[in-house]
């Protein structure tokens, strides 16, 4: 096997020093606003529900964006995640850091500057996660 094979076998991630050098010329160029615009299309594309857009610069350390939107059913939270992953790693070969999929209440997907939270709608409004962040940001003004 050729070593340019090998490297195209294998799951990169954001982190990985080798993503760039093995990351094919079709494939886009790895920014926040990119990985964002395929995060908006994919979940506009399965239909997600009440999508919010969260700014973090400034506010967090740990993001540029956060992303919270509902699903109807854990079914279609889990497959909506899946399929974002799978286009991540399609589009960019970007394995994102993933918890919750097997349950399907709470899907979180870490893609390094984006941060996408995936809720059944009854969970959802139980965390209020995009309200408590938007608090902090009107506090700091």
């Amino acid at each position: 096997m050729l070593l340019s094979q090998f490297l195209e076998d294998q799951p990169l991630s954001y982190s990985d020093p080798t993503a760039f050098a093995a990351h094919p010329a079709s494939a886009l160029p790895l920014s926040s606003a990119a990985v964002l615009e395929l995060v908006l299309s994919s979940l506009d594309d399965d239909k997600a529900e009440d999508v919010v857009q969260i700014d973090l610069k400034g506010k967090s350390a740990m993001a540029d964006t956060m992303v919270v939107a509902s699903g109807r059913s854990t079914r279609q939270v889990a497959a909506m995640a899946q399929k974002l992953m799978d286009r991540l790693k399609e589009t960019f070969r970007l394995t994102a850091r993933v918890e919750g999929k097997d349950t399907g209440d709470w899907v979180l997907i870490d893609t390094g500057d984006v941060v996408v939270h995936i809720f059944r709608p009854e969970v959802r409004e139980f965390y209020q996660l995009e309200k408590m962040w938007q608090d902090i940001g009107r506090s700091g003004a």
